[in-house]
Order: structure tokens, then C-alpha cells, then sequence
């Protein structure tokens, strides 16, 4: 039943109005005419009749009353979308699975949940999970404890292996092209003293070598899904990690014609002679500046540059049979000619009022030269500099099309912005673990994170929608639910969509839950 608008002439009219079938069809039947809208509005009539008719309606009473007592007030749109997602992508089973025949006293699986959703919309420590929990609505976990999360840790840690085997057997539909794997390296540091032998000193990309740290690494396909991730002690160098990883993927997943793309970190001798006894094709940066056969021979090698795209332009080179491309942005040679340009000229401003600690400057010192203790700008390394605007270089032994190997390489950029969001959206320090294993679980739910944040661009993708996460944290975040008590009974008021929440919700696969609903408990809380 519904009010429908009549207009019969110059007057409009309300009508009371059910539907009804006569056979297969739905026709309307008029109850009653109310009158004409104008004089209703301007007689107050329909307020009137509205409000009258509140009193027999409980959930718009409830939502119009502001003398409920209230209750719990906790965050609803974390759980709501990556809820589903957690079951979507097979996550929740496999857990479930693999604790069958484990007997702890706790839900271990929700402990893991919790622990992965507080990587998504917190940051920090299981402490800090523990205590973010309190203003969220995840269910199954009202009972858990601190010390419940780091033992969830500690088992996650010790089956993560099986985890992502099990999590890809499930999913191997998904990476039937799985022709192009992306392999990168990152380091985590230790605030306290965690670790057993995990945590070590060794080369750190976040410039803290007076931290203890380990290695992190990522695959991930050529269409940016993860597949697995890979710890090592802090010491492990990045040109001694590809072909360990090669291997154990072929061993764990049976991919064994994979094409790796790797950034310049992982190019050294051994490793390129590792994969082609393997007989796998491989796409490597190149280091321009200290390998002597890229910034003499390749980078002097005469030709014409291909346009691939707006701002790529590459050309081939062959070394003995060694095959290398070279890339060119033009916006980014301008940008760094630029930059040149301002350097020296600060330079110049320097070196007049005698300012002899540029020599300390590392970005300063590769354009100066120091000559009986007198500091000059050495205009041969400007111009030597020049060579390098804008370029890249990349060692491959496919037979793909030059533009083709640059175009796949830049893909890498993915694997970049996977850990960017592991070190800084989903920031997995401090770690005060003691045991390598709750050190590994702990990191490996960023992992996790990522899966079902990858799940949700992909979903949203299809539906031709585009967010930035930030946004989509926010708007998750601020979908509330509120208790409040009514006589005898509780019920739970949820608040407005904002922003993108409607949408995400859509492509989740969730139903927006009703503004109001009762909960389970009917008997006065104390």
C-alpha cells in the first residue's frame, strides 16, 4: 500500500493505493482519495496524518524519538564489505579447514579476520588491533583477547605456506594467464626485540641499519593479483632472492613456463645464468650506471627510438648476443634535465661563498671536482649525466617485441604500489614478536589485506566505478550502527550511506542492512 499522485486537470490529488494480480498481471486499486494535495500541504493536513500514522509504525517511532536510551555505538562498513570478501575469495574456508582438526579454546580463524581487517582500516600492532576492535562490529570476536591474537599469529605464521597453496588450488581459475610473474623485495624492521633469527642487520630500504629487519618479497600476476609472499632474514641481499623464489614457486604452485619481471635490484650474473639453465624467460632492469656494458656499449649504441605509447619510446641493442632495450621518457628527460639545470645553479651560488661541505653532499658531489682544495663544478660529469635523462634500461631473452618487453616492465609498478600500501596503509609496524612464526603471520595478514583489497578494485572495476582507497576507508568507516533500548527491547539504528559506501556495498555483494532492526537480546541490559 502506498500514496499515489492523481492529476485530473489543473488538480493533482493523493490517493491511498494497493496492488493487486489478476492473473498475471498487477494492476492498482484505489482505497480511498485523501483530497487535493494543495490544500493538504497548506493546511497542515498531511503533517497531521503522517504523524498519525507513526504511531503505528515501531522503527519510524524509534528513529523519530530522542529519548531512547542508547547503548554500543560501533563502526558497521568495515565488517559489512570485506565480511564478504573474506568468504568470497575462499579465505574463511581455507582457514577453516586447515584449523578442523585443532583444538584451541578460541575462534582462531575470526582472530586472523580481525587481525587482517585492522591492517585495512588501522595501522600498527596486535595490541593496537586488540583495542581497534572495541569501536568495530566484527562478530565472533567479542571474546577475544590480546594474547588470543598473538597465538593466532604464531599458528598463521607456522601454516602460512599452506595457506597460499590452498588459497591457489582454489583460485586457479583465476591465473590461468598466469604467463608473467612479478617478483619484488622490501624490508620490514623490528622496534623491540623480535625475532629469533628472522630478525637481522643487513642493507635497509628504509634507512634504519641500526634496526634489526627481514626481507619481504612479493609475486604477483601479470594482471597485479597476489599470489604469494615470500620472508627472509634482513641480511639476504635482492640479487641473491630471485632464483630461491623461482624455484619454490615452480616446487609449491607447478608454474613452470613463467616469464619473471624484476626490477635492477635483482640483475647480477649468477641470477640471469640461473634462469636460462632453467630454460624461463626473464624481463630485468638493468643498472645503467654501474654495469659497464649498459653505460659504455648499450647506452652509446646508435638507432632510432620506436614510439610504443605517449611518453615511451625504446629502441634495441645486442651485445654479444645479450639482448637489452632502451627506454625513453621525454617528459622525464625534460623533468631531469631540469633538475640538472637547478642543481648546478645552486651550485654555482654555493661555490661563490666558498662553501666546501657541498664535497659531503652525494647528490652535489657527482657534478663537482676538488683541485688543490678549491671545489668547481666539473662540466664534463654535467654533460655525462645528460646521457642517462630519462632512460631506463631492461636485459631480456624473450622474443617479444621491444615495445612489448618496456610496456611489461613498467607493469612492475604494481608490485611497487603493493608495498607501499604493506609499509604505509597497512603499516605492519612495530613488531615486538618474539618467535619467527607470529613475526610471519603478523605480515602475512598485510598480505591478506591486499587480496581482499585487490578482490574489491576488481569488483568495482567491473562495475565501471573508480575510487581511491582513502576514500573508500572513509566512507566504510563512517557507515555506523547505534544500540538503543525501547521498554523492554534493544534494537540497532544503522546511520546514512555517505559518499562511496552505497556503491562499495554493490559491488561487495551486500545488501544495505534496514535503518532499524531488532537485535537478539529483548530483556533489559544493566
Amino acid at each position: 500500500m502506498f500514496i499515489r499522485v492523481k492529476g485530473t486537470g489543473r488538480y493533482r490529488y493523493l490517493q491511498v493505493v494497493e496492488n493487486h494480480r489478476e492473473g498475471k498481471r498487477t494492476l492498482q486499486r484505489v482505497i480511498c482519495t485523501l483530497g487535493r494535495a494543495d490544500e493538504l500541504m497548506a493546511s497542515g493536513a498531511a503533517d497531521n496524518l503522517l504523524r498519525s500514522l507513526a504511531r503505528f509504525g515501531e522503527r519510524v517511532r524509534l528513529m523519530e524519538m530522542g529519548d531512547l536510551e542508547k547503548g554500543l555505538s560501533q563502526k558497521l562498513g568495515p565488517d559489512l564489505v570485506f565480511g564478504r570478501l573474506w568468504q568470497a575469495t575462499g579465505i574463511q574456508a581455507v582457514l577453516a579447514d586447515l584449523l578442523r582438526n585443532r583444538s584451541f579454546e578460541f575462534p582462531v580463524e575470526r582472530a586472523i579476520y580481525l587481525t587482517v581487517l585492522h591492517r585495512l582500516f588501522g595501522a600498527g600492532s596486535d595490541r593496537k588491533a586488540e583495542r581497534w576492535r572495541r569501536d568495530v562490529a566484527v562478530p565472533g570476536t567479542e571474546d577475544i583477547d590480546l594474547h588470543h591474537l598473538y597465538r593466532a599469529m604464531r599458528w598463521l605464521g607456522e601454516a602460512k605456506d599452506e595457506v597460499e597453496e590452498t588459497l591457489f588450488g582454489r583460485r586457479r581459475d583465476l591465473f590461468t594467464e598466469l604467463s608473467l610473474a612479478f617478483f619484488d623485495t622490501t624490508s620490514i624492521y623490528f622496534e623491540g626485540q623480535g625475532g629469533e633469527s628472522i630478525g637481522q642487520y643487513g642493507h635497509s630500504k628504509d634507512h634504519r641499519p641500526d634496526l634489526r629487519q627481514m626481507v619481504v618479497g612479493a609475486v604477483l600476476t601479470g594482471d597485479g593479483r597476489p599470489v604469494c609472499s615470500e620472508l627472509w632474514p634482513g641480511k639476504q641481499a635482492d640479487g641473491k632472492a630471485l632464483l630461491p623464489v623461482v624455484d619454490r614457486l615452480r616446487q609449491r604452485f607447478g608454474l613452470t613456463r613463467v616469464c619473471w619481471v624484476a626490477d635492477r635490484g635483482m640483475i647480477s650474473k649468477g641470477a640471469i645464468e640461473g634462469l636460462e639453465d632453467r630454460k624461463l624467460e626473464y624481463i630485468l632492469g638493468a643498472r645503467m650506471r654501474r654495469q659497464k656494458e649498459v653505460s659504455e656499449a648499450v647506452l652509446s649504441r646508435a638507432g632510432r627510438y620506436q614510439e610504443v605509447t605517449e611518453n615511451l619510446r625504446v629502441k634495441e641493442a645486442r651485445i654479444e648476443g645479450r639482448r637489452y632495450i632502451i627506454c625513453l621518457n621525454p617528459a622525464e628527460a625534460k623533468k631531469d634535465a631540469e633538475e640538472r639545470e637547478a642543481i648546478v645553479m645552486a651550485l654555482e651560488d654555493e661555490i661563490r661563498q666558498g662553501a666546501l661541505q657541498l664535497v659531503g653532499n652525494r647528490g652535489y658531489r657527482r657534478f663537482l671536482r676538488v683541485e688543490k682544495g678549491a671545489v668547481a663544478i666539473d662540466r664534463k660529469k654535467v654533460e655525462a649525466e645528460a646521457r642517462y635523462d630519462g632512460k631506463f634500461v631492461l636485459r631480456t631473452n624473450t622474443a617479444l617485441p621491444a615495445g612489448e618487453v618496456a610496456v611489461q616492465y613498467k607493469r612492475l609498478l604494481q608490485v611497487e604500489q603493493f608495498f607501499r600500501a604493506t609499509k604505509s596503509l597497512l603499516n605492519t609496524r612495530p613488531i615486538f614478536h618474539r618467535w619467527d612464526a607470529t613475526i610471519r603471520g603478523h605480515v602475512f595478514c598485510s598480505f591478506l589485506a591486499l587480496v581482499l583489497m585487490d578482490e574489491l578494485k576488481r569488483r568495482l572495476a567491473a562495475r565501471g566505478e573508480k575510487a581511491e582507497w582513502d576514500v573508500i576507508r572513509q566512507d566504510l568507516e563512517a557507515l555506523d550502527q547505534a544500540e538503543v533500548r525501547q521498554g523492554d527491547h534493544w534494537y540497532l539504528l544503522r546511520g546514512p550511506l555517505q559518499g562511496v559506501a552505497g556503491k562499495v556495498l554493490q559491488a561487495a555483494g551486500v545488501a544495505v542492512p534496514p535503518p532499524v532492526r531488532p537485535t537478539e537480546n529483548v530483556v533489559p541490559r544493566p
